[in-house]
Formats: structure tokens, C-alpha cells, sequence
């Protein structure tokens, strides 16, 4: 069986060159701080870097942020962080992988707010 040579998906996905050697933040992202669920934080994510001298404008009728860079916004999610790796690899893009915050939860207990501290007022009276 005759060996096949492999060939990086940037050469044939059509892709304009620009695309080639761009740099993408491979990262999982934290939780919502709206929220206290820890949903979507399961995922890895590729985020675009922001070009220097992108052509970023302010639109002046709006008032919004504009850029010519039309793959700034794309954001793409994988199942774990070697699927990212990969796929970033074969697309030929330089990548760099934010480590995961590890989110520390304080243990509370109830019996806490009862407990005397001094210096410490605890029930602030208002009459």
C-alpha cells in the first residue's frame, strides 16, 4: 500500500492567505458571573486575536465599533482542548492555549453568621 502524502487544510480549503499564520487564543471559558450554573464551561473555545491596525472605525451615525476584520467575531468550540489543538494545527494557524481558571467555591456554613468576631459590627440598628 503506497504511503499518502498528508496535506495541511490550509493549502486546499481555499482560504484567503491572510488566514494562513494568524494567531488564535485556544482557551475554556469561564463561567457566567450572572449565574452561579457552571453550563457551557465544559467546552474549549478558538478566538481570533485581534489584528494591530486592523482597520477599526467608529461608525459615526451609530456611534459602534466597526473592523475590517472579518474573522475577529468567529468563535468556534470543540470537546476538549486536543480537538482545538489539532484542528488549529491542521488549519496552519500559530496558537497559544490559555490554561483553565480553576474556580476555587469557599465553604459557607450557616452557623457562621452567628459566630462573635471582634471588631466586627454585625447588626447594624438604625433606630
Amino acid at each position: 500500500m503506497p504511503e499518502k502524502d498528508v496535506v495541511a487544510a490550509d493549502a486546499i480549503s481555499g482560504a484567503p492567505a491572510q488566514l494562513r499564520h494568524r494567531q488564535v487564543r485556544i482557551y475554556q471559558p469561564a463561567r457566567n458571573t450572572m449565574q452561579s450554573g457552571s453550563g457551557k464551561t465544559e467546552k474549549w473555545r478558538i478566538d481570533f486575536d485581534i489584528l494591530p491596525g486592523g482597520g477599526r472605525w467608529e461608525n459615526p451615525l451609530m456611534g459602534w465599533a466597526s473592523s475590517a476584520d472579518y474573522v475577529q467575531a468567529l468563535r468556534m468550540s470543540f470537546r476538549s482542548k486536543e480537538d482545538a489543538v489539532h484542528f488549529a494545527e491542521k488549519q496552519g494557524w500559530d496558537y497559544y492555549v490559555q490554561p483553565p481558571v480553576i474556580q476555587r467555591i469557599p465553604p459557607k456554613n450557616y452557623a457562621e453568621n452567628y459566630v462573635y468576631k471582634p471588631n466586627k459590627l454585625r447588626i447594624a440598628r438604625t433606630k
